[in-house]
């Protein structure tokens, strides 16, 4: 017997038939994958449960169900990597359904959702739902923290109207701290002139939003943070840059604030970083005219 006779052809009543079954949980990982795209068995594990054996266990039943697909990509050495998850053609249905959509008319193909194996982009959305997935785990773990907040970079476009797209939008809180930030996951693929060009985006977000967010820019290696930091060192948006080590988190004192030398502070920590007073007249200046603008709308009272 195959793997694929063990998984039923979706249909109608199916649907059905499988919600009852779903946890809660089920039902967060394929709200996950609709919102995130893929994952994998580690990042889900770290998420959603308590050990990697039982993470497992679950996934393959959920697979077998056509809840979700999975595939198994090699590396640099050709050595397989561990299973990456993505929505199935059953849990698509599923969350069209709970999102009040017509199942049948959900744009989800087997073909679109499996493309990403293949995408050149694949190990840039893994880093940055590793990122953020570790900071899900963080919060699994702690009472004192949680990223209340997460926007995939296809939300971050959208709700930017395209003016910046950073990687992703988290709110972290942590310890009495809040700090909202844009997430510029860096896999060394990218000329680092081209992060004038991205910081260039931030500013006119800000003044399209009268909100100076912080710019996070994540790197794998110190030598490329040091180059980097040499090209975000005019920064009128407030930056903070990270070299982030296998064995480190994101929410550890990994971050150095642009302007601030030989400081590193924990993530949720820039909350208290000052930002820069162009920024901030920037962002005060955009406020205003809006205020101002509101009013002339409403005319006299």
């Amino acid at each position: 017997m195959n793997a694929s006779s063990l998984r039923p052809r979706a249909a109608d009543g199916l649907v059905m038939t499988v919600a009852h079954r779903l946890t809660q949980r089920d039902r967060s990982i394929l709200t996950m994958l609709y919102r995130h795209r893929v994952f994998t068995t580690d990042q889900l594990a770290e998420m959603y449960f308590n050990t990697l054996n039982t993470a497992q266990h679950r996934l393959t039943t959920l697979y077998r169900l056509r809840l979700v697909d999975r595939f198994q990509p090699l590396d640099h050495r050709y050595a397989s990597l561990p299973y990456h998850y993505v929505l199935g053609e059953l849990g698509a249905m599923v969350v069209a359904a709970e999102r009040g959509e017509d199942p049948d008319t959900s744009r989800w193909r087997a073909d679109k959702a499996l493309a990403i194996g293949k995408s050149q982009r694949l190990r840039h959305l893994v880093g940055v739902n590793g990122f953020f997935s570790a900071l899900v785990a963080e919060s699994r773990r702690r009472d004192d923290c949680d990223l209340s907040l997460w926007w995939s970079e296809r939300h971050c476009a959208s709700q930017f109207d395209r003016i910046a797209q950073p990687d992703g939008l988290g709110r972290w809180e942590e310890a009495g701290y809040q700090v909202v930030f844009c997430l510029e996951y860096d896999c060394s693929t990218e000329a680092l002139e081209r992060l004038e060009k991205k910081l260039k985006s931030y500013e006119d977000l800000q003044v399209a939003s009268g909100h100076p967010y912080r710019i996070c820019f994540c790197f794998g290696h110190p030598r490329r943070e040091t180059g980097a930091r040499r090209v975000l060192a005019k920064a009128t948006v407030p930056v903070a840059t990270a070299a982030l080590g296998p064995t480190q988190r994101p929410q550890d004192a990994i971050w150095a604030p642009i302007g601030y030398e030989n400081v590193r502070l924990r993530l949720a920590e820039l909350a208290a970083v000052p930002i820069p007073p162009e920024s901030e007249e920037r962002a005060a200046e955009t406020r205003a005219y809006r205020r101002l603008t509101a009013e002339n709308r409403r005319g006299p009272s």
